[in-house]
């Protein structure tokens, strides 16, 4: 399968700039042992830092605008409020701490990626490298489930996480939905129909790691993000992967045993959180509560960066635990405190206040509906060619695809998850993605 690279005004032995990006996303298939995951740091976070300066680099060399007024407003926005919240911090050392990975994650990665990528050769390019980590961690999280090597669910050591061990347990379930939902992009976009083919089959397959990561969180994200792929695709093909994944569910539960009682436990007890939690929603809910609690006490400005912790105990409930624990992967048991409610907006609501949330919930609202907006655009010449061909409608960009599927997955997720570990790289590469369909309306050549 071949991947269409854009003209540059390069040497030849020069590598497209988006190389950079690749190489931060390559790197997180990179083992850092039994203790390496949890949220210390990673190989990836080291050169998403290099990536930056690269990119700075570039931008004085070439003398290019580095942003166009909207790009910069919605990309700095959250910095308004993370430098009230930096103020507040309990310490100096909290205060950076949290200012610098915020800034990678929201502002200065996206940034890089947004201007490293020029255009549909890039962004298939970087879709097809995070498809390929998702299929290189998800089969090492198939082989942890088959040979029982993995992290420790319900005293089986059976879940399936990758690489990152059983400290982070959500770091393969993100890499593989993140995979998946590329893999989507591709296939529903336009490109050469081997590639989107190929496309199909690879998100076919990311649908077992995924599924035995029992991360609901992720099931759902995943869902609400490929629904929404689907959807914008239009009608017929929204069937079509309805169909595809009707047929995969059939295979993967009566062809190869997948539907195992565990997992159908953990599927129905998405229903049953709020009639009969168990302990680790049970944490999450008293977590959320005290979330609030910090916010109605501070409502502007929050806690401070890096403040939940400190402030958790007392605003939480008795019913909060202690820690989690965790076993397996190559690890061994570990009782890990609970330092963040699991839930981006309210972490930052807690930390950040409204003034915080505005600001970042507020920029990647506005990524999306730019997004929607240049998706739904309507292009006469190609639907009047499609309608005289008798054809049901031209394909949408696989570029936008990607983008709004990222934004919408993430958007989703951060209901039950917030940021840590080393996969949050994924979340500033995949923001990046989608500011580029949002604002990179002046490319020399149409993403597809």
């Amino acid at each position: 399968m071949s991947v269409a690279l854009p003209r540059y005004a390069v040497r030849p032995w020069e590598l497209p700039p988006v190389t950079a990006v690749v190489a931060v996303v390559a790197l997180l298939a990179v083992p850092l042992g039994a203790d390496g995951g949890g949220g210390g740091a990673h190989p990836a976070d080291a050169v998403s830092a290099l990536v930056v300066l690269y990119c700075a680099a570039r931008l004085v060399r070439e003398r290019r605008r580095p942003l166009s007024g909207t790009a910069a407003v919605l990309l700095g926005l959250p910095v308004l409020g993370l430098a009230v919240a930096a103020t507040g911090a309990g310490s100096p050392a909290a205060a950076l701490a949290g200012l610098g990975r915020y800034l990678q994650v929201f502002v200065l990665v996206p940034a890089a990626v947004l201007l490293l990528v020029r255009g549909r050769g890039d962004v298939r390019l970087l879709a097809w490298a995070m498809t390929g980590l998702a299929l290189c961690q998800g089969a090492v999280g198939v082989h942890q489930y088959a040979t029982r090597t993995g992290a420790s669910y319900q005293g089986e050591p059976v879940r399936a996480v990758g690489t990152f061990g059983a400290q982070d347990v959500m770091g393969m379930a993100t890499v593989v939905s993140l995979g998946l939902v590329c893999a989507v992009g591709l296939a529903l976009g336009r490109g050469p129909v081997r590639g989107r083919v190929i496309a199909a089959g690879c998100a076919l397959v990311l649908l077992v790691p995924l599924a035995l990561s029992f991360s609901r969180g992720a099931w759902i994200a995943t869902a609400v993000a490929c629904a929404a792929q689907s959807l914008l695709a239009g009608a017929r093909r929204a069937l079509a992967v309805a169909a595809a994944l009707l047929a995969a569910g059939v295979v993967l539960t009566v062809g190869f045993g997948v539907g195992t009682a565990m997992l159908q436990e953990r599927v129905g007890s998405i229903a049953e959180v709020a009639d009969a939690p168990d302990r680790s929603v049970t944490d999450r809910y008293s977590m959320w509560a005290a979330a609030a609690g910090m916010w109605r006490e501070r409502p502007l400005t929050g806690v401070g960066l890096k403040g939940f912790p400190e402030h958790r105990d007392a605003h939480a409930s008795l019913a909060l635990s202690s820690g989690s624990e965790t076993d397996g992967a190559g690890a061994g048991y570990v009782r890990q405190p609970l330092l963040s409610p699991h839930n981006m907006y309210l972490l930052v609501l807690a930390e950040q206040g409204l003034l915080g949330l505005t600001a970042l919930a507020g920029s990647w609202l506005a990524l999306l509906v730019l997004g929607l907006r240049r998706l739904r655009r309507p292009r006469r010449p190609r639907r009047l060619r499609a309608a005289r061909s008798g054809a049901g409608g031209a394909a949408p960009p696989g570029a936008g695809l990607i983008g709004c599927g990222l934004l919408v997955w993430q958007l989703t997720d951060f209901g039950y998850a917030d940021i840590g570990g080393p996969s949050t790289v994924l979340t500033a590469v995949s923001l990046g993605l989608a500011a580029h369909w949002a604002l990179a309306a002046g490319d020399r050549e149409p993403a597809s």
